[in-house]
């Protein structure tokens, strides 16, 4: 591409597309992410809520299994010994002797009034004797308050409580929860069958019938504990008399507006009673859900008093009762998780690549036009002597110029540009041997003094042919110091900037002097040339030390050069350990020094090193 700035909206697309993929992809990790919490989470509270109907059925056992066990005749005040013997091993008549019932005096906080009805309708309970049995009942085993407060229940159950719904509702064999569990079948076969769900509800329905069909088995699970442990209890009870021509069903809970009661139909003699208990169930709600508190903290317990149940129901086995477990709670994003970690080591390194490959890009295209640059700069550099060496060659060849000083003139012109062509090809190929790492030369130890006698008639001629000065500042201590460096380096770089100096300082110059100053600094031996030119502007500066930093039009109307010299020269420094800086706290022209390593050892240098 000719123009830049095509690559780097290329690079902002490409970019921009990384982005939103990475984007998605950290959006879908995350979603997943939350959708496994949710699964996670959900999947604890449905443990919980299972855990919590396993413990409130498990609490409901002994009460069940007690109520089932008690003899039918235990729900008289008083009830008579069949067979019974004095101390002389005498028997006694049947109905001689009265034994107080179990339930008379009996107090539970969970059962507010034992109750039977009989044949005729007619409602008893142990807890209130009647007659000759009251006052035997008050002598010896209940207080009148006592018999006044289950004979005030006693009333209120009569209320409640119809003799009729009791006989049809223990009128089956059937327990409650195979009928409930075939009810939540059929439900959820209808439920999962309605096409009236549009499609994207349908993977919902699945999830629900899902959880349901497991309800459903847990429910089945606890009903069948539950009936074990009924049957058990009503196997080996004590019963204190067994007759052939009795019969008595299992218990079953039924609901009579917010009276919960415990039910079974027992036939004597072809007569069938209702007997039963009326159950607190205040109490006993606030039990269950205290037992399964830190389970599930915002637990409801709601009587289900409907044949056909919610099919989302959470019921217990022993109870019509429905467990409301509370709301699920939302997940907690983690701030730190495994995906989170891979999503941001993912971003941090596309940010990075991204960041390294614009580096990179900007130095390709900047390296690119900085050799365009060049590439114009050499070739006006070059258009110049080459012009000039065919105009004055063909006039001397052909004899065009008779005049011995003018000849002269042109022989010098040609010499002074055959310099300059041989000074820019000797700072390519230098700084190009840098770039590749194959640049040698030889390093020398000697002293400051050697090293400045060596260099200086190069210098002084160059400054001579412009007509500038050039005055030596030189300490005489530091001429003493030793210093490891290659020569030809040094004067390489020294040569650079008076030739600068001689360039671009000298045609303006308040003074036409030049500076070369020897000082001390540190663990350096410093060179510096100084002049008395126009300086350097801030922006100049900056690119002091770039190479192939002037352009085209810079060299057509600057002095002669290619902005390669400063470059080279700073790299031939830094290959020697030494540096070159400009001196910015030089207010007059520009000054520029030359930082040498001294030496520190007086044994002997080797012949050759390299400057990589």
């Amino acid at each position: 591409m000719s123009r830049p700035i095509y690559i780097w909206v290329i690079f902002a697309a490409a970019f921009a597309i990384l982005l939103s993929a990475m984007g998605w992809v950290s959006a879908t990790a995350l979603r997943l992410e939350r959708a496994q919490l949710e699964a996670q989470q959900k999947a604890a509270f449905e443990e919980n809520i299972r855990l919590a109907l396993w413990r409130m059925d498990s609490a409901l056992s002994p009460l069940i299994v007690q109520e089932s066990s008690r003899p039918y005749f235990t729900y008289n005040s008083f009830y008579a010994a069949e067979r019974a013997y004095n101390r002389m091993f005498s028997e006694l008549r049947p109905g001689e002797i009265l034994v107080p019932s179990p339930l008379l005096a009996q107090t539970s906080t969970n059962v507010l009034l034992h109750f039977q009805f009989g044949p005729d309708g007619v409602l008893s309970s142990p807890q209130v004797p009647l007659g000759n049995k009251k006052e035997l009942a008050e002598n010896r085993y209940l207080t009148p308050a006592q018999i006044q407060t289950a004979s005030a229940r006693m009333a209120q159950l009569r209320q409640l409580v119809s003799p009729n719904a009791l006989f049809a509702a223990c009128a089956t064999t059937l327990p409650r929860e195979i009928g409930l569990t075939n009810n939540l079948l059929a439900g959820n076969t209808v439920y999962y069958n309605s096409q009236a769900a549009p499609p994207s509800q349908q993977v919902e329905q699945r999830k629900d019938l899902s959880q349901m069909q497991r309800n459903v088995a847990e429910l089945q699970a606890r009903s069948q504990s539950y009936q074990q442990a009924v049957n058990w209890g009503g196997q080996n009870g004590d019963n204190v008399l067994t007759r052939a021509n009795v019969a008595e069903g299992m218990v079953k809970p039924i609901w009579f507006g917010d009276a919960l009661v415990l039910a079974r139909r027992v036939s004597v003699d072809g007569q069938s009673y209702i007997q039963g208990c009326w159950l607190d169930w205040t109490n006993i709600r606030s039990s269950l859900i205290a037992s399964v508190k830190d389970l599930l903290p915002q637990a409801k317990l709601q009587p289900m008093k409907s044949d056909l149940p919610d099919p989302q129901a959470r019921m217990l086995a022993a109870l019509p009762v429905q467990l409301a477990p509370g709301p699920l709670a939302l997940p907690v994003t983690p701030g730190f998780s495994p995906i989170r970690l891979a999503l941001g080591l993912a971003w941090g390194c596309v940010i990075l690549a991204a960041f390294a490959v614009a580096a990179l890009l900007y130095g390709a295209v900047s390296l690119s036009e900085r050799r365009g640059a060049f590439v114009s700069a050499v070739t006006h550099e070059l258009r110049t002597p080459l012009t000039t060496f065919k105009m004055y060659s063909e006039m001397l060849a052909a004899n065009m110029v008779p005049d011995e000083s003018k000849r002269r003139h042109y022989l010098n012109t040609l010499c002074s540009e055959a310099n300059r062509l041989s000074h820019l090809v000797e700072n390519v190929l230098a700084y190009a041997r840098l770039e590749r790492g194959s640049a040698r030369s030889r390093v020398e130890r000697l002293t400051m003094g050697d090293l400045i006698e060596r260099v200086k008639p190069r210098l002084l001629e160059r400054a001579t042919q412009v007509g500038l000065a050039l005055v030596e500042d030189i300490d005489e201590n530091v001429l003493q110091s030793y210093v490891h460096v290659d020569v030809a380096a040094v004067e390489q770089i020294l040569f650079n900037l008076v030739d600068n100096a001689c360039k671009y300082a000298a045609p303006s110059a308040a003074e036409k002097i030049l500076h070369l100053e020897a000082l001390s600094g540190g663990k350096y031996a410093m060179l510096r040339v100084r002049d008395h030119g126009q300086g350097i502007s801030a922006e100049g500066v900056r690119r002091l030390f770039r190479p192939f930093s002037k352009s085209a039009h810079e060299a057509a109307h600057t002095a002669p050069g290619v902005g390669l010299g400063l470059a080279l020269c700073r790299r031939l420094s830094r290959s020697m350990g030494g540096d070159l800086r400009f001196d910015a706290s030089i207010k007059t022209g520009a000054c520029f020094t030359l930082q040498l390593p001294l030496s520190v050892s007086n044994g002997p240098v080797p012949d050759s090193a390299s400057l990589g």
